[in-house]
């Protein structure tokens, strides 16, 4: 029984979905080389038709640029501290809903592979920066969250000591190995990437996401070839010390999203559902199943 399934038609794009996972990286220091019109243009009606997430909330999405802004309202936004010479910023606004940051991390990722495929840098910002600041230019709505922004821009160059340290500890920080991250029925005996068959992908684009500090809160359960629950292997004290605004939700969003727009490139069937009698597993929670 289906209690919520995405449509099928929301994550065909134009660009290589697989290509563009691989190569994000957290941007932190910006170029001061403007975006360019076309990638502007580009960029921000990918962003305004975007769409809904897997469940079917559209959030709301705006693009703010920071130049005619002065210095005391700069100062107020508070943006991290070690994000330098970004003038665009994207922000996300959902409405606080089941399901919403999940919806919220599934569809500014995908903006954040948009502009990756165009060659703008990026960097997921959930906790640390000043969130009634950025409502206020957001013109947050009743009801709504502001779950997380993103800087979007040229990256600096590649000597600069932030992006030195951002690609060293890209390079450091290695994801998890599939043994940690994917199980056969039953959750207890690790994937093979043989028994993923031709799901190998969407499930290697989940363990290459971005989460917040680097957790990889996933955990996925293949149940047969096609059928794959996916679950939140929560850290409590760290995702609920913001409230409302879990930040590890947003990343199984993400994790959602790559393995979406993975297997929708490679003519994989299926889609996201939240199963009535939704599987258990202990020490999880359950998000959602993927199956055709």
């Amino acid at each position: 029984m289906k209690e919520y399934q995405m449509q099928e038609n929301q994550i065909i794009e134009e660009f290589n979905a697989f290509e563009a996972i691989k190569e994000r990286i957290s941007v932190r220091s910006y170029s001061t080389r403007p975006v360019e019109e076309t990638l502007h243009r580009d960029l921000k009606n990918y962003m305004e038709t975007v769409g809904s997430g897997p469940f079917g909330t559209k959030p709301r999405f705006k693009m703010l640029d920071l130049k005619p802004l002065d210095k005391k309202e700069l100062r107020g936004l508070g943006t991290y501290g070690f994000i330098k010479g970004a003038h665009l910023y994207i922000l996300g606004a959902v409405k606080d809903t089941t399901c919403a940051l999940e919806e919220l991390g599934f569809c500014l990722e995908k903006i954040i592979l948009k502009a990756t495929s165009l060659g703008l840098g990026t960097c997921w910002l959930g906790g640390t920066f000043k969130r009634a600041a950025f409502a206020r230019k957001m013109n947050l709505e009743a009801g709504e969250l502001l779950p997380a922004i993103t800087p979007v821009g040229h990256p600096a160059d590649e000597t600069s000591p932030a992006n030195r340290l951002t690609r060293l500890a890209a390079k450091s920080k290695k994801r998890r190995p599939w043994t940690e991250l994917f199980f056969g029925p039953g959750g207890n005996t690790p994937l093979t990437a043989k028994e993923a068959g031709p799901y190998h992908d969407p499930l290697e684009a989940v363990r290459l996401g971005p989460s917040t500090s680097n957790r990889q809160p996933w955990r996925v359960i293949m149940e047969e070839t096609g059928k794959f629950h996916l679950f939140l292997k929560e850290n409590k004290i760290y995702n609920r010390i913001m409230g409302k605004i879990r930040l590890q939700r947003l990343d199984m969003g993400v994790a959602m999203c790559h393995f979406a727009m993975v297997a929708r490139e490679q003519n994989l069937p299926g889609s996201w559902k939240v199963e009535a009698g939704a599987p258990a597993h202990s020490g999880m929670q359950y998000i959602a199943t993927w199956s055709g």
